[in-house]
């Protein structure tokens, strides 16, 4: 049942929280039959809660357990999901950005991605699987759990949240200075126009006629960044 799959994600991710060992849980996700992986999470409602509970809680695994040098964490394949191991970048880009290019500002998709990224990739890229991932920086949103019934709820607030705090306004020099993250990924968030009509979705704010300035990101280490309960 897909309830059981996201489940796995969500116990995996809460024992990172409370520090409990994750063995038996990660041996449960890696002995998970492929197709039957593939067969469950069958709709990207499912697949957004899986594989952002599954990215948050291997971050937290890899670099805080298995003390994994931050110049690797990313590209190297240091996971094993349904017999197939996966990188943190294969889970980021490959399937929640539906393959597009690391680099590319989101405008440049992989024509040849793997078979089994494809397979597993959302039909449609959600902007806000970025104020939901968590690198372990100190820019990075906060860590929540993420449930399939519960996910637009879920992400609206992780985005209003993270675009609160992370937002300046100045209205006498039709201004916002914000996160660097929607120049790094300008095309998932549809470029300026789809920026500006974003704070006005999410935060309500009219900003058509400011300019956006971005501010410097953070990389210094943050591990265990959980959201507070609400």
């Amino acid at each position: 049942m897909p309830k059981h799959l996201n489940k796995l994600s969500e116990q995996l991710l809460l024992h990172v929280k409370l520090d409990k060992n994750v063995s038996e849980i990660r041996l449960e996700l890696e002995c998970f039959d492929f197709k039957k992986l593939n067969n469950t999470l069958i709709n990207d409602t499912q697949k957004k809660a899986f594989w952002i509970n599954i990215y948050n809680a291997f971050y937290q695994i890899l670099r805080e357990k298995e003390k994994i040098d931050k110049q690797i964490i990313y590209k190297k394949k240091l996971f094993t999901i349904a017999g197939t191991i996966f990188s943190l970048d294969d889970v980021e880009h490959g399937i929640l950005r539906r393959y597009r290019y690391k680099y590319s500002l989101g405008f440049i998709a992989n024509l040849f991605p793997p078979k089994i990224i494809k397979k597993l990739a959302v039909s449609k890229i959600d902007y806000r699987i970025h104020f939901a991932l968590n690198c372990g920086a100190k820019s990075c949103p906060p860590i929540a759990f993420y449930t399939p019934l519960n996910i637009e709820e879920e992400l609206n607030l992780a985005t209003q949240s993270f675009l609160e705090s992370e937002t300046d306004f100045h209205p006498d020099k039709k201004e916002i200075h914000t996160t660097v993250l929607f120049k790094w990924f300008l095309a998932d968030f549809g470029g300026i126009k789809g920026i500006k009509s974003i704070f006005k979705t999410q935060l309500g704010k009219d900003i058509s006629d400011y300019k956006i300035k971005y501010k410097e990101y953070s990389w210094e280490e943050d591990l265990a960044n959980f959201r507070a309960e609400v």
